[in-house]
């Protein structure tokens, strides 16, 4: 045979072989590369080839004996290039199954590329994105495939793909310090910044919000920081996730860092707020806070539309939630309420100016609504319903609903992977829509939905204590629309209605509310209870004595309020052996100090003061109350699911009632419950039952008696009934 006639065939041999790869016939090609090694026993790529088609029939061992008896015979000088040889047999196969979408084979066939060349980055960059697809990638997994020590090195790794793997990285890897390190570790190879920013923020939001990593999500935006110091995106969230991971300070400091960069009267609100938000949360700053107070109202009232149309639409959003904390300085109601409308009532106006063709359809969609349908169509909106205060709250209802008369739908915000009390609200609507936070579903296509569902009526559970639930409402997706239980009336000219009782709000607020007032007969929320567990405290464990008088106050730091605090210190000073025991997320040493200072100067020793830690679960804390002869209640902002709670285990409570919807939650709880005593309408009451309770163990006794007794006659404990209150309401609206 000449050798052009042994080319030929060669050629022809190899084709064939190719071909029966392409059928998958894998079996075949083996055999007509065992039949040219006995042809051709030196050609080393029929080994490699050989030993790949023994792997891609799943037989690892076989191929990995095929090519290790090949390797053998190599002299040192050999082994490098054959090595190399056989690592772009392994590549090219690996490119081939990918681009077939075959990516656990192709996953395997790099695996073995790796066991070749550990050091390959480009590599392992494939492996981690293949696990990604695969949805298989662990922190384990990253950690020990070496990928951090491999980008610190020289390696060399195109940018685009380094980019793909950290997106598959930050988008799927659950939350782990490694997740970090491989982050720092992939920054300077990216040399796109917006592109990285925006990633970075997105995985962020995922972090903190989904996963509950705060802590987490600051680390990746400092390490972003780095590079562009100055960014005040960067710094704005950099901010939040420090306060939500209590670092409370930091996130003080990053919010003024963001405040001195920033020229425009929104964006200067937005950086206020953030500043008023670490104070607040922190608890104990007082006298900073009045001041941060002072000059963010001062900001609001300077606020114009015009300055609000001249931003992108995501930064109008986030000034819906700007006016929050003022229920918690002041009970002035209609001072505090005129300022929210306005500034709801302005970021509804540019709203609609980003969005009028989506505000103009769905306006019309308004006009020519079907209403042939037997069920109402009921939508709820909210990122609460999880475990959160509302989602306690508002469950009963969800369960107590007559799916006779009302066909729900839930528009889950934020949807959190691991919350069972979520996934159980998603079980009970009948339609779910769950939005992540990964910026996947803007607001303008949740709208669409909401209106694309032709709904009778949207109820809002959050107010304004999520900016995108307001931005959603202000584009009016449903033609009638309502909030209920969250913060406060959102203000919004969207809304049509806000849900009350009786009680919640005195007769004249009509007039400072742009929301028609909608009062329910007896109470504007019921529940049929609480799941309680094992107590975790005990007396002696406090080195309190058994015969001691226990005040208790559980609120967040935002609610302490430094009047209200010096009312529960002159209780505690004129009730002989008692102790007050004070709980809630702070910063722990700025809160005793607030604390410590307050009891110094009305006379209260501070070993009378306990700091108690959280508990490790919502029905531990509520066994626990169990130790508390009596809980006194924080103003000019009430407590609400930490009052359900208090009276649910039948511990008197002191409340001080003022005109805002915030400082009229426990009076009407009380109400419903069938407790009068313990509710003050003046400071001087407020302290005067603060005592009486104190000393008068019968009148206690008394009251718990009767709480325990309420449980079966209350309308506080009756949801079933209150389900028909709220969907009797539901009906009149939407014929009004």
């Amino acid at each position: 045979m000449n050798v052009a006639s042994s080319i030929n065939q060669e050629v022809h041999w190899k084709e064939q072989a190719d071909q029966l790869i392409t059928k998958r016939a894998y079996a075949q090609a083996a055999m007509l590369y065992e039949q040219a090694i006995e042809t051709e026993p030196h050609n080393r790529s029929h080994y490699w080839h050989l030993g790949l088609l023994l792997l891609l029939q799943e037989q690892e061992a076989e191929a990995q004996t095929t090519w290790f008896m090949a390797m053998s015979e190599a002299e040192a000088e050999e082994i490098e290039q054959w090595s190399l040889e056989l690592m772009q047999v392994l590549r090219s196969e690996a490119e081939r199954q990918e681009t077939l979408e075959e990516n656990e084979v192709a996953w395997l066939v790099r695996q073995h590329l790796r066991e070749v060349d550990p050091t390959e980055l480009e590599n392992v960059l494939s492996l981690i994105r293949l696990a990604g697809k695969l949805e298989k990638l662990t922190s384990e997994e990253l950690e020990e495939l070496g990928a951090i020590d491999l980008l610190n090195s020289a390696a060399i790794a195109d940018e685009t793909l380094v980019f793909e793997t950290l997106e598959i990285v930050l988008t799927q890897c659950e939350p782990a310090q490694v997740l970090i390190e491989f982050v720092t570790a992939c920054l300077p190879r990216v040399c796109n910044h917006s592109e990285l920013r925006s990633l970075l923020l997105s995985s962020s939001f995922r972090l903190a919000y989904a996963l509950q990593s705060p802590k987490l999500s600051a680390e990746l935006l400092e390490r972003y920081l780095a590079i562009e110091p100055h960014n005040p995106e960067v710094l704005g969230n950099l901010a939040i996730f420090y306060q939500n991971s209590d670092q409370y300070e930091k996130g003080i400091d990053t919010a003024r860092s963001r405040y001195a960069l920033v020229e425009n009267t929104a964006e200067q609100i937005f950086s206020s707020h953030l500043i008023l938000r670490g104070l607040m949360s922190a608890g104990g700053y007082w006298k900073e806070a009045l001041t941060a107070l002072d000059h963010h109202k001062h900001l609001l009232s300077s606020l114009q539309l015009e300055t609000l149309t001249t931003l992108e639409s995501g930064h109008t959003v986030r000034l819906f939630n700007s006016a929050y904390y003022l229920p918690y300085f002041s009970d002035n109601a209609k001072q505090n309420r005129s300022l929210q409308n306005r500034i709801a009532s302005l970021c509804q106006a540019s709203t609609h100016q980003h969005a009028q063709p989506l505000v103009d359809r769905f306006k019309q969609s308004h006009q020519v609504r079907s209403t042939a349908q037997k069920r109402l169509k009921i939508g709820y909106l909210s990122h609460c319903m999880s475990r959160h205060s509302v989602g306690w709250l508002a469950r009963w209802l969800f369960q107590h609903h007559d799916r006779d008369r009302v066909e729900l739908y839930g528009y889950f915000i934020n949807y959190k992977p691991y919350d069972w009390l979520q996934d159980w609200y998603a079980n009970q609507v009948e339609h779910a829509y769950k939005v992540g936070i990964d910026g996947s579903d803007d607001t303008y296509n949740i709208a669409d939905r909401i209106n694309q569902d032709n709904l009778d009526l949207l109820i809002d559970l959050d107010s304004i204590t999520l900016d995108i639930t307001c931005e959603i409402l202000a584009l009016k997706p449903a033609p009638v629309q309502a909030t209920w239980l969250g913060w406060d009336a959102p203000g919004l000219p969207a809304v049509d209605y806000f849900i009350a009782d009786p009680y919640v709000l005195p007769d004249s607020a009509q007039n400072y509310y742009t929301e028609k007032i909608w009062r329910l007969p007896q109470t504007y929320i019921a529940i049929d209870g609480f799941e309680v567990d094992i107590p975790s405290l005990r007396r002696d464990q406090l080195d309190i004595p058994q015969d001691a008088i226990v005040y208790l106050s559980t609120q967040k730091g935002y609610k302490r309020h430094r009047d209200t605090t010096k009312l529960q210190m002159q209780i505690i000073k004129e009730v002989p052996n008692s102790y007050f025991l004070i709980k809630g997320f702070a910063h722990q040493g700025s809160i005793q100090q607030f604390f410590f200072e307050i009891a110094e100067e009305v006379g209260v020793s501070r070993d009378r003061l306990r700091f108690l830690p959280d508990a490790p679960s919502e029905s531990v804390h509520r066994a626990n109350l169990g130790i508390a002869d009596i809980v006194l209640d924080t103003f000019p902002y009430n407590g609400a699911t930490t009052t359900l709670e208090t009276l649910w285990m039948g511990v008197p409570l002191v409340t001080r009632v003022g005109e805002q919807f915030a400082a009229r939650n426990s009076y009407t709880m009380m109400v419903n419950a069938g407790i009068t005593e313990g509710i003050a309408w003046t400071d001087d009451e407020y302290v005067e039952w603060g005592i009486r309770l104190g000393k008068d163990a019968a009148l206690r006794d008394q009251i718990h008696c009767r709480l325990l007794r309420s449980r079966q006659t209350a309308p506080l404990w009756n949801a079933k009934q209150f389900a028909r209150d709220m969907e009797d309401a539901y009906a009149q609206m939407i014929t009004k």
